[in-house]
């Protein structure tokens, strides 16, 4: 009995043993895991195609800060032979100093006192107010060589939402002595020489500054001119401007122009009255692409009462995309002659009694050509011809005044050329020829007082950031002359000025100008020698 239950307890005890050695092993061993099934499916997303639609940009609602920045003049004698007129964009001449008010002030030979100013008021965004000034007079060795000038001018604009309201009021006095005699036989009383003229003028204007809802710009203007001379003969000038403009498209815009000129002249010596009108309707259709460019239209013209067709067409081809184009045109235009305009280019002439409208026509074809970034140049040929051109004579008895006479026609086979190598804000160098030949006159024998050649030639350097070169060149072969009987040719004049300016500080810095540095003993009118070698200079001030 013991022996059974011993056996009983020995069996129990290694079943156990294996209970327990089978159960560890189960519980090491053995992981349970968890599946978790979901209909989703990560996938990466199709790219989306940029599309690009050639639609113009929109446009630029934002207004600059339109603060003035007044150059370094040079000095514009009476006694220069042409006006300069670049070709390219140039920079300032004047060193940015920064600021909104300017004063210039220097002094040169031939006691020459120059003071000029410009200041500025409003924000540029919602109204803005420019006001200038200037001041010239100088002294020549000749009796009686002396000249003055004075300038006053106001232009401001209001804006609102896509519109801008301007306007201008000028006041202008330009003061000349008729110095062009015989000095050694003549004697006259300075007073008696006196050419002094008065110009008031105004304009007004309105123009949208954003793309309106019908896609038309528009910017009609009107300006009026009170001229006289010492109050003894008046002109009263009108003249509108009603432009509008439609774009069709990238390519096509459409171009509508009404102007119009009405004169009042007076001379009160004699009560001669002269009333002149021109009227103008010019439509235009201009058609634009990357390799051709063409303007096409024409211009009803009411010139006093005759009526004239002007035409209106010119184009580009570009033979070389942005390289080399060809060019040409058949183009007319209304030059207004009025007493302002007459003695604006010779202030010496005696007071007209009578004026006629300048007819021109012009047929013209050339190159244009763009080497580089900075290089470009252009080269034409034209044949123009002039209706109701005016000339100038001298007065066959004293000879210092010069007769207003009209040439029916003329014509003018020209060649033109000019230049222009542009560096940014940096270096600028910009030439001009003019080669004129005259021909086929009926009324005169000479195309008294037009020059044959000018060479025109304008240079800018900002050698660093506080120093500024300039130089300017006009050259010229001489005109034809009547003086007392006789036909002369003036000699030819070669005029070379050049100048500088140093910035001191913010506030402040320096300039000197040279004119006619060779001294060149030309005449641009017969009779009036030019002064000669002049120097100028002085300080800038800003604040």
């Amino acid at each position: 009995m013991k022996k059974r239950y011993f056996k009983f307890l020995l069996a129990t005890f290694f079943a156990q043993l294996l209970f327990v050695k089978n159960y560890a092993q189960v519980d090491t061993t053995h992981r349970q895991t968890i599946e978790i099934t979901s209909s989703y499916k990560p996938a990466l997303r199709d790219v989306v195609k940029i599309n690009l639609y050639a639609t113009a940009p929109p446009a630029d609602t934002s207004r600059p800060r339109l603060a003035y920045n007044i150059p370094a003049q040079n000095l514009f004698y009476l006694y220069q032979p042409v006006t300069l007129k670049p070709f390219a964009l140039q920079s300032d001449t004047s060193l940015l100093l920064g600021g909104r008010n300017i004063l210039k002030v220097g002094f040169g030979n031939f006691t020459t006192p120059y003071i000029a100013g410009a200041m500025s008021f409003g924000d540029g965004k919602k109204n803005l107010l420019n006001i200038y000034g200037d001041y010239i007079s100088s002294k020549g060795k000749i009796a009686n060589q002396d000249f003055s000038e004075l300038k006053l001018k106001g232009t401001g604009s209001i804006f609102n939402a896509g519109h801008e309201a301007y306007g201008s009021a000028a006041f202008a006095q330009h003061e000349y002595y008729q110095y062009g005699y015989d000095h050694n036989a003549l004697n006259f009383d300075k007073d008696m020489l006196r050419r002094s003229y008065q110009d008031f003028a105004f304009s007004a204007g309105y123009r949208n500054t954003e793309v309106n809802s019908v896609g038309i710009n528009y910017d009609p203007h009107i300006t009026f001119h009170s001229f006289n001379r010492q109050n003894k003969v008046g002109e009263n000038t009108f003249s509108f401007v009603l432009p509008a403009t439609k774009k069709f498209g990238d390519h096509v815009e459409v171009k509508v122009s009404v102007l119009g000129n009405v004169n009042a002249y007076q001379l009160k010596s004699s009560n001669l009255k002269i009333n002149s009108q021109l009227y103008q309707i010019a439509p235009e259709l201009a058609y634009y692409s990357d390799r051709f460019n063409f303007h096409g239209g024409i211009t009803p013209s009411w010139n006093n009462n005759v009526v004239s067709i002007l035409p209106n067409l010119y184009g580009e081809l570009q033979l070389q995309k942005k390289v080399f184009m060809l060019q040409g045109g058949w183009v007319g235009r209304f030059i207004n002659n009025s007493f302002r305009s007459l003695s604006n280019e010779n202030p010496y002439i005696e007071d007209p009694v009578f004026f006629y409208n300048t007819k021109e026509m012009q047929y013209y074809g050339g190159i244009k050509a763009t080497v580089g970034q900075h290089f470009t140049f252009n080269a034409k040929a034209a044949f123009i011809t002039y209706n109701n051109m005016p000339l100038f004579i001298n007065d066959q008895v004293n000879g210092n005044t010069f007769l207003v006479v009209n040439e029916s026609r003329i014509d003018n086979f020209q060649i033109h050329g000019d230049l222009n190598f542009i560096s940014q804000d940096k270096f600028t160098l910009t030439g001009a020829l003019d080669l004129n030949t005259y021909g086929s006159l009926k009324d005169n024998t000479n195309a008294w007082g037009l020059y044959p050649l000018k060479l025109q030639g304008s240079f800018r350097w900002n050698a660093f950031k506080q120093l500024l070169f300039k130089a300017d060149l006009a050259a010229f072969s001489g005109a034809k002359a009547f003086d007392h009987g006789q036909v002369k040719s003036l000699k030819g004049g070669t005029d070379l000025s050049a100048g500088g300016e140093f910035k001191i500080n913010n506030k402040f810095s320096a300039w000197l100008d040279f004119d006619n540095i060779l001294n060149s003993k030309y005449q641009k009118w017969n009779n009036y020698a030019v002064y000669g070698f002049q120097a100028i200079g002085g300080v800038i001030i800003h604040f």
